[in-house]
């Protein structure tokens, strides 16, 4: 048992996961027992709740991979509709509830983005389209321009740029990541923001209990408060059993002054910057904006701080005049996450519409792929249309399991034509996508199931930005120190196409 297994173990995070299953066991030994003292009662009772959870099933919207699954798990006595109705959605507070509908009253879209909607539209209906298509989802999001970007292709480049940005901030600083971890890169970076707490600037945070619990001390917040710095769990993990804990909090964004942010798929420990190896060579990039887009980031951060912490925020006070940059482009930051915060699948709509209507190539990188029919027929029809569709996955998983349904994917995927690459160096956790040098994303949203369904997410959807040509030209490095995998170089085991395909039956649900 390595380090970090131990400490989650003898935390007070190993205690709740004990009560919680405690709790799990006694809600199945309570319904059983019933059985034993009223049989006729309980035979009414677990057949009126199978018809019950599958009627629900049948007629609830959900995807068919997820219907499926849950109807397979009702038939299962008692057992199965008691996990439907424990785990299978997540129901609001009444709180929560008022704080959506305060959220949703809230208006964000400038009337300056009408312009440049109008004048994509007469230039570029394809690209029109993706773009109105994203703002139907997201009512938060909103299309800029006068944003100059960067992008990173390595952890540790973007982590010396966020330390100079940091020393340089005067009013505030928000941030919000899955992972914090103690070491060379957050240590570098709660020096300066304890030093600019001390100057009077705000410092807020917000980082994922679950992510963090392995990594961080139940008491963090405690000590960072003490510093100066405004800090929260989001969904803090109380020892009682509710389907929000599988609603994470995987966005990773900062934002300094309002002028300056950063996206991707960096968190804020040491093998993203590859000071510490984990897996190899820590494969990951992101992007810094500056100007006008910063904006949606900021705003992006406060929704979810109003969130966690219920409190009204004066959005306004943060949304400070941008010091446009020169870089051409568009740019649209947007949020993805759980329903009913989110109406629809947002990272998924996205990645389908650019999939579906590339004309020449597509390039992907993702740490997982685990995803729905849907979107695997939209990447395969790109493919036999001549689109040149790459993916690259890592060679070196930080999950066994995973990469197995991973490569499960790949005889579907090479059978249509798609090309498919593993970063032979070590472990690829960037989620890039570059599309017909018109449109690239860059953010947290991996191609699997917990990424496009359950977790909060953020990305930025950018378009004809000069910044494309820095993450094109990575591509091809990185195409060039992978391997490229093949139909006849793909070897399983019965075994392994066993594990793979349940693992896969029951992906959706977890």
């Amino acid at each position: 048992m390595n380090f970090r297994k131990f400490r989650l173990l003898m935390s007070k995070y190993g205690f709740s996961i004990i009560i919680m299953l405690a709790e799990l066991a006694l809600t199945f030994w309570l319904f059983f027992l019933l059985g034993r003292l009223t049989p006729i009662l309980w035979i009414v009772l677990v057949f009126l709740m199978s018809v019950a959870t599958v009627l629900a099933i049948v007629n609830r919207s959900m995807a068919p991979e997820s219907k499926v699954t849950w109807l397979l798990v009702s038939f299962t006595p008692v057992i199965g509709p008691l996990l439907y109705i424990m785990f299978s959605e997540r129901r609001l507070s009444k709180t929560e509830l008022k704080q959506l509908e305060n959220l949703n009253k809230m208006k964000f879209r400038e009337d300056n983005s009408k312009h440049l909607r109008q004048t994509l539209k007469e230039e570029n209906k394809s690209a029109y389209g993706i773009i109105k298509s994203l703002l139907a989802m997201d009512h938060n999001a909103d299309v800029y321009d006068g944003t100059d970007a960067q992008y990173f292709d390595l952890g540790e480049e973007m982590f010396a740029s966020i330390l100079e940005d940091l020393k340089r901030a005067e009013k505030f600083i928000f941030l919000e990541y899955y992972i914090v971890e103690e070491g060379l890169m957050w240590d570098s970076m709660l020096e300066i923001l304890k030093e600019k707490a001390a100057q009077g600037v705000e410092v807020k945070m917000l980082y994922d209990d679950i992510g963090c619990m392995a990594t961080l001390a139940g008491d963090y917040p405690k000590r960072l408060r003490a510093m100066g710095i405004s800090t929260h769990k989001f969904n803090k993990v109380i020892p009682r059993m509710t389907v929000a804990y599988n609603n994470r909090d995987h966005r990773k964004i900062l934002v300094i002054d309002g002028q300056v942010a950063y996206t991707g798929g960096i968190n804020l420990a040491d093998e993203y910057i590859n000071h510490i190896e984990r897996f190899g060579h820590w494969k990951d990039g992101g992007v810094r904006l500056n100007g006008r887009a910063v904006k949606a980031m900021t705003r992006l951060f406060l929704i979810n701080w109003y969130i966690n912490r219920g409190e009204i925020t004066d959005f306004d006070k943060y949304h400070l005049d941008n010091q446009a940059g020169e870089g051409q482009g568009l740019y649209i930051p947007y949020g993805s996450g759980p329903k009913p915060m989110y109406k629809a699948q947002v990272g998924k709509k996205v990645y389908q519409n650019l999939i579906s209507q590339a004309t020449d190539y597509v390039y992907i990188t993702s740490p997982y792929w685990i995803i729905d029919y849907d979107l695997t027929e939209d990447i395969k029809n790109a493919a036999m249309r001549g689109v040149d569709v790459r993916i690259v996955t890592p060679y070196i998983p930080d999950k066994r399991l995973i990469q197995l349904i991973t490569r499960g994917a790949y005889p579907d995927l090479l059978e249509a034509g798609v090309r498919i690459f593993e970063y032979s160096p070590g472990f690829i956790h960037s989620k890039h996508v570059v599309v017909d040098d018109e449109f690239a994303v860059v953010g947290t949203i991996n191609f699997d199931y917990r990424s496009l369904v359950h977790h909060y997410e953020n990305a930025v959807l950018m378009y004809k930005s000069p910044a494309m040509e820095d993450l094109k030209a990575d591509f091809a490095t990185i195409f060039a120190v992978s391997e490229e995998i093949y139909p006849h170089t793909i070897q399983t085991s019965w075994y392994q196409r066993l594990m793979k395909d349940i693992v896969q039956l029951f992906a959706p649900m977890l």
